[in-house]
């Protein structure tokens, strides 16, 4: 069957031109290059074409003899200059690089704007550094040292501000032990310098702070200008608890970093410079934990083997108990042996004397004879039953001194020899603890039991 395509169905003619942007997307990239290409500029120039309209936005046009460029500054930026400019003024800017990309037009969005030369505010700033200097507030002689382990930390800041999180952030982090208490105060406009030494004067009031820290986040010259007042300088100077000024940025240098007992460069670098590091007290803690376990099993080898000699030396009493009882045995025999002689003896002498009495027949003799003989028969038996209660007593003594030293004995009182798991005698409770295994020896029978609770005696 032939293949058949319809016009419709027929590939289309393929574009081979380059892809073209859009205006708005040309504007785009254009403004992301910039912006991404300048982070933050300073540039000096003359005002020209001041407008001010009724939104509270300036808008301008910085210029020198070869060039110029449009700038913006929003009102937010703007109600912190003392002085508002005019046309012709010579004036320096801080602020970001852009393109409007309704327009497609070049602008500064200013942040920061003083006149050209050294401004008013850095006049007044270099003249009280000037006078505080002179009247030596600036001496390391009379900066107080910090505490190495603060008990509590005091923070005069505002409570909205960044400052506040950044510092409570890296205390969590490094010591979440150490209370902190702020004395909030306004950290920028008019009100702020007064607030400030009022806050100042209530954390030394509260008693509680043995350091405190004083500042906020970063800002224009305007912002931090609260910080370079005389009388926040001087509430610095005479607080009584050693401080530490962390005063916006790392390049932000006020007075009040001069005449602090300790300069930080942000609020979070405030933070790690007075408090310690939970991380070197742990690892300390576990090298002593170490060389303390170390130093207990040195302890218990050694303890192992003087108790294994000294077990070595010890006697066992049951072998003194043998041998006693076959000492007595022995005893026994020999003074049933001798009382056996001394009775055949007397009863041969007896027989003896009775023949010779038969002999002789003499009736008085024999009466006489038969008298005495009843008399040394009575003192012969007197003698063995006194003989015979001697040798019992001693035996009995004897019995009793065995028994003393016997641990039967003790044994038998109630009581009982108490081993640990190993096989250990127990004589320490503090060696023991709640789930542990011991095993009792009582005088007739052991008993298993664990422990259930340690009571040790109070020191």
């Amino acid at each position: 069957m032939d293949d058949y395509r319809s016009p419709r169905t027929t590939p289309a003619f393929q574009d081979t031109r380059p892809q073209a942007l859009s205006v708005s997307e040309l504007n785009h990239q254009a403004r992301h290059l910039l912006e991404s290409s300048f982070m933050q500029v300073w540039v000096e120039g003359e005002i020209s074409g001041l407008s001010r309209p009724s939104s509270g936005h300036w808008y301008f046009s910085l210029k020198d003899r070869k060039c110029q460029v449009r700038c913006a500054m929003f009102r937010g930026f703007n109600q912190r200059i003392r002085e508002i400019p005019k046309e012709g003024d010579q004036i320096r800017i801080r602020g970001k690089v852009t393109l409007y990309e309704n327009r497609g037009d070049f602008q500064i969005i200013v942040e920061h704007l003083e006149p050209a030369g050294l401004g008013e505010l850095q006049q007044a700033y270099e003249e009280l550094k000037r006078k505080l200097q002179g009247e030596g507030l600036f001496d390391a002689a009379r900066k107080k040292p910090l505490p190495p382990t603060p008990r509590h930390i005091g923070f005069v800041t505002s409570p909205t501000g960044a400052a506040i999180h950044d510092i409570l952030t890296v205390l969590a982090r490094r010591c979440p032990a150490i209370p902190v208490t702020l004395y909030p105060t306004v950290v920028q406009g008019k009100a702020a310098t007064g607030d400030i030494v009022q806050a100042i004067e209530r954390a030394q009031s509260h008693g509680v702070a043995d350091v405190l820290i004083i500042g906020r986040g970063g800002g224009s010259l305007e912002d931090l200008w609260c910080f370079n007042e005389e009388v926040v300088a001087r509430a610095i100077a005479n607080c009584s608890i050693p401080t530490v000024s962390a005063v916006g940025h790392e390049v932000d240098v006020t007075i009040a970093d001069f005449v602090a007992d300790l300069r930080a460069p942000t609020p979070s670098a405030a933070a790690e410079k007075v408090s310690p590091d939970q991380r070197d007290w742990l690892r300390q803690l576990n090298e002593r934990e170490l060389r303390l376990a170390n130093a207990a099993r040195r302890a218990l080898k050694r303890f192992g083997t003087e108790l294994e000699h000294l077990g070595a030396r010890l006697r066992d009493p049951r072998r003194d108990l043998l041998e006693k009882a076959q000492r007595m045995d022995d005893l026994d025999l020999r003074l049933m042996q001798a009382i056996s002689q001394r009775l055949g003896g007397l009863t041969v002498r007896s027989e003896n004397l009775g023949q010779r009495l038969m002999t002789q027949s003499p009736g008085r003799r024999l009466a006489d004879s038969q008298n005495a003989l009843a008399r040394v028969s009575e003192k012969l038996t007197s003698a063995i039953q006194i003989q015979l209660k001697q040798r019992q007593d001693q035996f009995e003594h004897v019995a009793q001194t065995l028994n003393v030293v016997s641990p039967l004995a003790t044994l038998g009182r109630g009581y009982a020899i108490v081993r640990d798991a190993d096989g250990n005698i127990v004589r320490d409770a503090s060696g023991l603890a709640p789930g542990d295994r011991i095993n009792a020896r009582t005088a007739r029978g052991e008993i298993a039991a664990d422990v259930t609770s340690v009571e040790l005696p109070a020191e």
